[in-house]
């Protein structure tokens, strides 16, 4: 990875593409420190502390934190995923859509112009319902309605521009835009989850670990506690770059052609799937649902009703770790589904003269294709219930001892999973792109 940097440094051209990304990412978080007027933020920080890990607590993360600082780009890019998701599952279900995912260039141009405008709606109605609660929990210092009317149109500004600087990154950095954004951001919480682990490790504050150890034993304990977490972090991180290389290669074996007095064909060739074809996917979808019930108990703090979510269904609890594992496996199986179509898989490997040795043609190579893909959809889905549920259990288990959990710590594994996940994949487009340049050197 260091070596592939250090030979990209040496092209003039991939250079100066890093360091447009670089200038992009602080620009970014530049935005993300540039407050908003007339937001207590104090009081919204502290509110966001109390939630815990409900949906504002995601999408916070998903912010680099300035969501709960109510900064300028305080949306961050949540409005263009769940825009690009909807348009996503459009596809399937609008002709059009398929269509025109199935034009090339001209038609991801369409879908593109699509999801602009959907993100557009979506961060407006966000904006709206944001504003308008943290105005009913008096977290601003006015509260009429052209405080309201600025307030909505930054946050709508700061999401419009958000995604234009995501896609001057995809034209003239490296890397997919909004990835790149939201790997800046979840890293940029890396210090506040740090400083959190420390003192949750050290026992400070009302921390009853540290109630009940005192002098050299309250170090060692901390310090172990503090190193097992490093170690653990270290595991899953080669773990994930192990599962996210991981592919299963069907056979794929290409019948002869004779055209005129040449032969083509009978080459062997594998038709790969890889294990974490869902990637995050399942994670942000589950989280999304399971999260809705503590949101809104959320919006009603006091309530009999409110307090018995926050105990039963709350990110502590078992219940809300239970379903949160149980939809990651259906939403797994869920995005396969509509993201692979193992039919038009097996119709393209018949029409280019294909066929998976052993398998007839046609109905066959489907259920042998979808027979393979459910059972590396379920891998997938068990690596990921392994990876966002283990912190979770460790941060329910320590908020039962001390009574304070560590909301990041609860994300670590989904956030993991997005940091390694964007960071290989654009060191392939790095790698891409200087082989590239390499064969065009030799063509000329």
């Amino acid at each position: 990875m260091f070596q592939t940097l250090k030979n990209a440094w040496k092209i003039p051209e991939l250079k100066n593409k890093l360091l447009f990304t670089l200038l992009i990412i602080v620009l970014y978080r530049l935005g993300s420190a540039l407050y908003l007027p007339w937001v207590d933020q104090n009081a919204l920080n502290s509110w966001f502390n109390a939630q815990g890990g409900n949906a504002l607590g995601w999408l916070n993360l998903l912010s680099g934190g300035a969501l709960s600082r109510a900064t300028l780009f305080a949306l961050s890019v949540s409005p263009y995923i769940t825009a690009s998701i909807v348009i996503q599952l459009l596809t399937i279900a609008i002709p059009k859509f398929e269509q025109w995912s199935k034009e090339g260039e001209s038609g991801r141009k369409k879908l593109s112009a699509i999801t602009r405008w959907v993100t557009v709606v979506l961060a407006l109605v966000t904006a709206i319902g944001y504003t308008m609660y943290i105005a009913n929990m008096g977290m601003l210092s006015q509260s009429n309605f052209f405080v309201k009317l600025v307030l909505v149109f930054c946050y709508c500004a700061g999401a419009a521009l958000i995604m234009w600087l995501a896609e001057q990154i995809n034209e003239f950095g490296i890397g997919n835009g909004i990835s790149v954004i939201l790997f800046a951001n979840i890293i940029s919480r890396l210090p506040a989850m740090a400083g959190s682990l420390w003192s949750r490790c050290f026992g400070s504050g009302a921390n009853e670990l540290g109630s009940k150890l005192s002098g050299w034993s309250l170090y060692v304990v901390g310090g172990l506690l503090f190193l097992l977490f490093i170690a653990i972090l270290l595991v899953f991180t080669v773990l994930v770059v192990w599962f996210s290389n991981s592919e299963r290669r069907i056979p794929v074996q290409y019948a002869k052609r004779v055209v005129g007095r040449k032969m083509y064909g009978g080459q062997s060739s594998t038709l790969p799937i890889k294990l974490d074809m869902a990637g995050v996917m399942p994670i942000i979808f589950a989280s999304s649902i399971v999260s809705i019930p503590s949101t809104i108990a959320g919006f009603f703090p006091g309530r009999a009703w409110a307090d018995w979510i926050n105990d039963y269904l709350g990110y502590t609890s078992f219940p809300y770790i239970a379903i949160y594992l149980i939809l990651i496996v259906a939403f797994a199986y869920f995005y396969i589904m509509i993201s692979f179509n193992p039919v038009e898989v097996a119709n393209n490997l018949r029409s280019n003269g294909g066929a998976v040795p052993g398998i007839r043609p046609g109905r066959p190579t489907v259920d042998y294709i979808t027979k393979i893909l459910n059972r590396i959809t379920l891998l997938g889905a068990l690596f990921l219930i392994v990876l966002s549920g283990v912190p979770m259990i460790v941060n329910a288990i320590w908020y039962a001892i001390d009574g304070v959990g560590i909301q990041d710590l609860a994300f670590s594994g989904s956030s993991l999973l997005i940091v390694v996940g964007v960071a290989l994949e654009t060191f392939r487009e790095l790698e891409a792109q200087m082989t590239l340049r390499n064969y065009k050197g030799f063509l000329d």
